[in-house]
Order: structure tokens, then C-alpha cells, then sequence
């Protein structure tokens, strides 16, 4: 069974969102817009957000391929280490 989310782009508009592990071992959501985007304890967690945040398109979304990391540069590993047990939170 195929994952609904491609590994590489398909279509001729590049995905708004890419979806892979940082250098850490964290999932993170990248926007290529740079609105939105963040550190995840899953996998499953950051796709689900990314899906959201495309009103559930999923073109929209692209996984990175195995191996190639994806780093979130707006928060520092320090950061996200002291929160890593705290409950994300979402801001408008």
C-alpha cells in the first residue's frame, strides 16, 4: 500500500509543506511559505499537522526521503529539548 504523502514532487507545483526528521531525531513540519512549521515527537504527529494546516491536500505535502535531513531553523535543539515534554500549544 502507497503512503498518500509522496516522497518526491509529482505534480508541477512545489508542496507547501515538507515532512522529515531533523538532525536531533525530531519530526518536523517545514512551510516553505515560513508560516507555520515545528518540532514533533512523531511521525504521525507532524503529518497530521502538516495535513491540517493544507486543509487536508495532499499535494500540499511532501515527505523528505529516508536519510535527507529536514531542520526547522526558527528553534534551537536547547529549545526544543526543554520542551520536549511539554504539550504543544497552538497560537493564532
Amino acid at each position: 500500500m502507497g503512503s498518500r504523502y509522496p516522497l518526491t514532487n509529482t505534480h508541477s507545483a512545489t508542496p507547501r509543506f515538507t515532512v522529515g526528521c531533523d538532525h536531533h531525531g525530531w519530526w518536523v513540519v517545514h512551510d516553505r511559505l515560513g508560516r507555520v512549521g515545528g518540532l514533533f515527537a512523531s511521525e504521525a504527529a507532524a503529518l497530521h499537522f502538516a495535513d491540517e494546516e493544507s486543509n487536508h491536500d495532499a499535494r500540499a505535502v511532501c515527505r523528505a526521503p529516508a536519510g535527507k535531513c529536514v531542520e526547522f531553523d526558527d528553534i534551537s535543539a536547547t529549545t526544543a529539548a526543554a520542551t520536549r515534554n511539554t504539550p504543544a500549544r497552538r497560537y493564532a
